[in-house]
């Protein structure tokens, strides 16, 4: 029988909750029957083993989820993981719109939380896409090249910054269209921010 040691800080948030609540209070007791420590990081319940984040309860408008956070690497049997953007590289969800869903799947998220378990216990890590693998495109290098102050700019950015930027600027097919995303994003990029921000 595993000991459920709880935090006071999840017990607030869920008190807080205005959505999702009964949903929340069943994705903790599932987690917590897996043996993993309550924790609260960025808002949110983090579930820790030996302090290294296992799955986060997090919500939005259309659902909640359990976010796990070496996703990438589990074995996804069910082919039920989603990645929430095309630039998250390790993290995956479990998505849920109604607590029924959660009753009814609780033996499979065990199984995907004792497996993710097993891949913090194995050192497994996730290896990151470096900012040199994606491609720069032509249009952004010949900006870069007439604005010293643009260059220097997007060189300080975080590397998770970079990626974005040049995710989103190579994915327009026509020149004419990353043109204007460029433009678009030369000012953000001189205020230090992300694409997000």
């Amino acid at each position: 029988m595993t000991t459920r040691v709880t935090n006071p800080k999840v017990d607030g948030f869920l008190r807080k909750a205005k959505t999702w609540k009964e949903e929340f209070e069943k994705l903790r007791k599932i987690v917590l029957d897996c043996g993993l420590t309550e924790d609260f990081k960025w808002m949110h319940p983090c579930y820790t083993l030996e302090d290294k984040n296992i799955v986060l309860i997090h919500g939005f408008k259309e659902y909640c989820a359990l976010l796990f956070h070496k996703g990438a690497l589990l074995k996804d049997v069910h082919g039920i993981l989603i990645q929430q953007t095309e630039n998250v590289q390790a993290a995956r969800q479990l998505r849920f719109t109604n607590v029924q869903q959660i009753i009814d799947m609780e033996a499979t998220i065990k199984a995907y939380i004792y497996e993710a378990i097993e891949v913090e216990k194995s050192g497994q890590t996730v290896e990151y896409k470096k900012t040199t693998e994606y491609s720069m495109p032509e249009e952004f290098q010949q900006k870069l090249d007439e604005l010293p102050a643009l260059k220097e700019a997007f060189e300080a950015l975080t590397p998770g910054r970079q990626r974005a930027y040049l995710y989103y600027f190579a994915q327009a097919k026509q020149s004419k269209t990353r043109v204007a995303r460029i433009e678009k994003y030369i000012q953000p990029i001189l205020e230090g921010k992300g694409i997000d921000d």
